[in-house]
């Protein structure tokens, strides 16, 4: 059965799940498969070479390891992992996430489920609160796992919240099949994705004000639907705040023991087990210098599969990678703090995430400003705070935080003051706990991992005019002209978020494509 390009989580990203790699800077300390240098692969000819080991080209690469298949993945950082990497970026025994921090879509991944990871290591770690979003005066908009304990706290938006989550998470985990899959002509659950989708084609601006009356569930909901990295009046931006919520109710937004580059470390155990091989410190420059194989997939940017592959591919083919459109920048703040971050609001100081930017209205501002050349002052800011829910991520006593806000594509203002001063004003006394800081803008993100061009960490905008034609218009969107040449990143279906099913819709059409074969999920 042919499948079209499909999937509404596509949005479900911006701080959870950022791109994957072919470049970049070295992860963490004391992680136990750190592989460093260039090294060398075992054999001259593999069945797939995976260039870029990011959540999708581990993701990839595992399934087709799994399929008895010869795989080597080749990454040129000296860590894998993409995105998904951990670092003493402060103070000695201050590990920070670099990139994704929180993980809703790695536990409603069906593939990453389907892998039984905690076998290989992975430890999620889930906060009493899924979400703060706290408003001046000590007010808050709180949503935890469990629905009902949600609602109950919304007063007489309680209601409206559960008429609208309550039959979607009913649903799962089926309905995600759909989401996060190419859209089957067939699907499995066609009631939940009409249910879905009469809500998600909505603007969040929109529903938030048609929807919801109290100030806190409107900036709750308007929060959530900020992760789309859009202007909040754009049709579909509804789609960002459902999924996130469909997660939270569900899954929950967990962080990863240890930090995210632990994840990374179990995929990879997982790919070894299964005889695959990975290679670091290798940046490919061009086809011609890898192994030989059957068949090439690429965890990059479009404009780095151009660039590598280039004398393979037609040249109309180059030229509409080369015009794949890129979104904002982020500008971000890991933080050693002495002390939890003291917010007036007791939720907030539970929660996992906090949301930091005011009421809805300025929410939108702050998100509208940052597709022009206007900073935002008041930037909406994202706060993670692992360490509520993880203590090993900081010395006895102390913790972390992880905050950054969104920028003009390729902006060079420094955030600084303004992410700080956001936080100070829901949580004063904050600036006094902060131990040390270091700072990521845009130029910073690129140079780490190529595939953030401009600084934009969710793998290109994910608009309707880019949704269904990641990277460019093809049937089948992770194949490219060339038969033995495949791109499986975040600018392909399902989209941005650490999840690996983008690698995964890839291997199997790799499996189908190049050799013959037919996978299914369940058979794994």
């Amino acid at each position: 059965m042919r499948h079209a390009p499909a999937g509404l989580l596509f949005f479900c990203f911006a701080f959870h799940g950022l791109a994957s790699g072919v470049g970049g800077q070295d992860g963490g300390e004391g992680e136990g498969w750190r592989m460093e240098g260039r090294g060398n692969p075992k054999r001259s000819r593999y069945d797939v070479v995976v260039v870029g080991s990011g959540p999708n080209g581990l993701a990839a690469a595992v399934a087709l390891a799994r399929e008895g298949l010869g795989v080597l993945v080749v990454e040129a950082a000296a860590l894998p992992g993409g995105g998904m990497r951990t670092a003493e970026l402060t103070l000695p025994g201050f590990r920070h996430d670099v990139c994704s921090a929180v993980h809703p879509m790695g536990m409603a991944s069906p593939f990453f489920g389907s892998l039984g990871l905690e076998r290989f290591g992975l430890e999620w770690r889930h906060p009493e609160v899924v979400v703060a979003h706290p408003l001046d005066g000590g007010r808050a908009g709180l949503m935890y796992r469990d629905l009902a304990r949600t609602v109950d706290g919304m007063g007489s938006d309680g209601a409206a919240w559960r008429g609208i989550f309550g039959p979607l998470v009913e649903r799962l985990p089926r309905l995600w099949h759909d989401l996060l899959g190419p859209l089957p002509l067939v699907p499995r659950d066609v009631v939940g994705l009409m249910k879905f989708g009469r809500t998600a084609v909505r603007s969040a601006a929109s529903l938030v004000r048609g929807s919801f009356r109290t100030p806190e569930v409107q900036a709750l909901f308007a929060g959530n639907a900020a992760h789309s990295v859009l202007p909040l009046e754009r049709g579909l931006t509804s789609a960002v705040g459902l999924a996130l919520g469909m997660a939270g109710h569900s899954g929950g937004w967990p962080v990863v023991r240890g930090g995210s580059g632990q994840l990374a470390a179990a995929l990879v155990r997982c790919l070894e087990a299964s005889g695959g091989e990975i290679v670091c410190g290798w940046r490919v420059r061009s086809l011609a210098e890898l192994p030989a194989a059957s068949a090439y997939l690429f965890d990059t940017s479009p404009g780095e599969l151009a660039s590598v592959c280039g004398s393979r591919l037609p040249a109309g083919y180059v030229r509409r990678l080369l015009r794949y459109r890129y979104g904002p920048g982020v500008c971000k703040l890991d933080l050693a703090l002495s002390e939890p971050i003291p917010w007036t609001n007791d939720g907030c100081r539970r929660a996992g995430t906090v949301h930091v930017g005011g009421g809805h209205e300025e929410v939108e501002a702050s998100e509208r400003d940052c597709w022009g050349t206007r900073q935002n002052d008041r930037p909406f800011v994202l706060v993670a705070q692992q360490s509520v829910c993880d203590p090993d991520r900081a010395p006895a006593g102390r913790q972390v935080a992880w905050a950054y806000c969104h920028v003009p594509h390729g902006s060079t203002q420094d955030m600084r003051a303004a992410i700080l001063g956001q936080i100070e004003r829901f949580a004063p006394g904050f600036r006094d706990t902060v131990l040390a800081e270091s700072v990521m803008g845009p130029a910073a993100y690129e140079a780490y991992n190529p595939n953030n061009v401009g600084g934009d960490v969710i793998g290109g905008v994910v608009d309707a005019g880019q949704l269904y034609t990641r990277p460019v218009t093809r049937w089948n969107p992770w194949t490219t002209p060339a038969g033995d040449i495949f791109l499986c990143s975040a600018s392909t279906p399902p989209g941005p978020g650490v999840h690996g099913m983008c690698g995964w819709h890839a291997a199997r059409t790799v499996l189908r494509k190049v050799f013959g074969r037919r996978v299914s999920l369940e058979t794994h």
